[in-house]
């Protein structure tokens, strides 16, 4: 049984982007570019995605390290463009009512991203996530660098 109190973790990861809010805005909902950073560790690809970026839309992919084929998917809850975007995020380690919040805020000529991921099954989920998230946003940095 899950403490309930656990799943009231919280994690918030920040980086600063060489690029507009429009195109790093843009990158979440373009499932080639989600393909190209969506990637939480070395070595990791993304053979798979899809999305309908819309409120209400769906997005599905697949990251893959080594043989393991490990499925995300979400629904798009807010997508305020080159502000604000808001997901369920759905994966064999979440749980229900997880969500991701990416806000884009204009910075020194490039774009400040906070991502804000709520409820965890335990503190280690939220600790891995937090890694996952980070590596996440250095890739999308670096496509933008």
């Amino acid at each position: 049984m899950t403490d309930l109190s656990m799943t009231d973790l919280t994690l918030t990861v920040e980086r600063t982007i060489g690029a507009p809010p429009e195109d790093v805005f843009n990158a979440w909902l373009d499932p080639a570019m989600l393909q190209q950073f969506m990637i939480p560790g070395p070595g990791m690809t993304v053979p798979k995605a899809s999305n309908e970026p819309k409120v209400g839309g769906r997005f599905d992919l697949v990251m893959q390290a080594g043989d393991d084929a490990i499925p995300h998917a979400g629904t798009y809850k807010e997508i305020t463009p080159y502000e604000r975007l808001v997901f369920s995020w759905e994966s064999p380690f979440s749980v229900d009512d997880s969500t991701v919040t990416l806000t884009f805020t204009p910075k020194d000529g490039g774009t400040h991203v906070t991502l804000t991921h709520v409820r965890f099954a335990d503190e280690q989920a939220r600790d891995n996530h937090q890694g996952g998230w980070t590596g996440i946003l250095e890739a999308l940095a670096a496509l933008h660098s």
